[in-house]
């Protein structure tokens, strides 16, 4: 059997880190299997569907490398499809018109009720002659099996099953003559043959009434794996008190794709005691045995840690192509190739640094900056009554052959004690607010070294000026 594995999201709002897991483990699925990923858009309900949802969705999923088969398909495209299958549906027997109205429906409800039975429709139209009354447009009705058992055979969650009284007659086919969610579903995981469904464990129920619809058209049933839900730290299920909801969030967080992948990967699968997965390797170990039963607690001190390896791993033109946004964004700045050049040449120490894209434009900003500088409170508290040794150090500085990363610590070292109350922090800090406008950056001696004599000498003496 060829693996055919799908991600069909709704596009009503952005992508969440529960839907973009879904995503990831039928990904890793149908790639470890050498089969198909297919994408399809569950559009049918018109009223919620966003345009903007819908490229948000593809945003995500192509920010997180997971590649699609095909095109991608517009469940609401299908329509007329689904609506063929209803009427053969109906013409086998194995449906029916219900021209029950509204009031009827809330009026059968509140009966059941008040007796204790389940408030399920009647089934009144199932096997009727009831003369079909004027003026109302019917719904069509699957006819659910009466007695025994459905069972479900899930990879995850083991055999599942619910008796079948507990199922009604469910909609397939609205009065307005457009599908349901359960028959859409059906016919299109059908036609588009999918051969495994790995979905959120909120979709059990849906599940067993899917199964009658396959069953009464004689199609084979997809194998089932039902994830147990992302949940937040305190045991709830995960959502915006917990932090950050959508992939499109963690973006702008300063996470890498790679790093998140692998975080997601991690919330609810394991290979061992192996935290740090490469996506090949991913691939190549991904199965459906190991996932496990019990929801996951998401953390981010653990995808920050993450997050810090793959910015540590990662080349130098990648990582500054990745943060350029967040210079523009955060700095107003745009990186010309000067810049760049000096951030590369201190990428070294500003990775190690770093747990996020953002903390690392923070940090590398200062080489990317022209004069006049912006000095931050807590620079310019450093800078009161420094101009002394800031003048000590620029002449210095200006008098010495070159201007290495182990000169100038040794030049800080001999300004200290020519200010014989001062100690090399008393010199470096100020130095760091005089180049850098903050009192955070990598190892002022090296930053000064990368800047070279003509701009560390020109920033002191702005700072002096200021």
């Amino acid at each position: 059997m060829s693996v055919v594995t799908r991600f069909p999201p709704s596009p009503t709002g952005f992508m969440h880190v529960g839907n973009a897991r879904t995503a990831l483990f039928n990904w890793l699925y149908a790639r470890n299997m050498g089969g198909k990923f297919v994408v399809r858009i569950e559009d049918t309900d018109r009223k919620r569907h966003s345009s903007a949802a819908v490229e948000a969705i593809m945003d995500g999923l192509e920010w997180l490398g997971l590649d699609h088969d095909g095109e991608v398909i517009s469940q609401f495209s299908r329509q007329k499809r689904h609506a063929e299958i209803a009427q053969k549906m109906i013409d086998n027997g194995q449906a029916y018109y219900c021209y029950c109205s509204p009031q009827e429906l809330s009026e059968m409800r509140e009966l059941a009720k008040n007796e204790g039975r389940k408030t399920f429709y009647d089934r009144r139209w199932r096997d009727t002659n009831l003369p079909i009354p004027e003026g109302v447009e019917p719904v069509v009705r699957i006819k659910a099996p009466l007695d025994g058992v459905t069972t479900i055979n899930d990879k995850v969650q083991g055999e599942v099953s619910v008796n079948n009284d507990q199922l009604d007659d469910f909609i397939i086919l609205r009065s307005d003559a457009t599908p349901t969610y359960m028959l859409s579903v059906v016919v299109d995981d059908h036609d588009m043959g999918i051969t495994h469904i790995l979905r959120g464990d909120d979709h059990l129920n849906n599940t067993f009434r899917q199964k009658v619809i396959f069953d009464a058209l004689g199609w084979e049933v997809p194998v089932f794996a039902h994830l147990p839900l992302i949940h937040g730290a305190d045991g709830g299920k995960f959502s915006k008190r917990h932090g950050a909801q959508s992939v499109q969030e963690y973006r702008e967080m300063g996470y890498l794709p790679e790093a998140l992948v692998n975080y997601l990967l991690r919330l609810g699968w394991s290979h061992g005691d192996d935290e740090v997965i490469p996506r090949d390797k991913a691939i190549e170990w991904f199965n459906l045995e190991n996932i496990g039963k019990a929801p996951a607690k998401f953390d981010f001190a653990k995808l920050d840690s993450l997050n810090a390896h793959y910015i540590n791993e990662s080349g130098a033109e990648s990582l500054i192509e990745q943060a350029l946004p967040f210079y523009e964004q955060r700095h107003g700045i745009t990186l010309d190739e000067l810049a760049k050049s000096r951030i590369t040449q201190g990428i070294d120490e500003l990775k190690s640094r770093a747990k996020t894209l953002l903390q690392f434009v923070d940090e590398s900003a200062f080489y990317a900056k022209a004069l006049p500088f912006v000095y931050n409170e807590k620079a310019l508290k450093n800078l009161n009554d420094a101009d002394e040794i800031l003048q000590a150090l620029k002449t210095a500085f200006e008098n010495t052959d070159e201007l290495t990363s182990d000169k100038v610590q040794e030049i800080c070292k001999a300004v200290a004690d020519e200010f014989k109350d001062s100690k090399l922090g008393n010199v470096a800090m100020p130095l760091r607010a005089a180049l850098t406008g903050t009192t955070v950056s990598p190892s002022i001696f090296h930053a000064a070294e990368i800047l070279g004599m003509q701009e560390t000498c020109a920033r002191i003496q702005a700072a002096i000026d200021r």
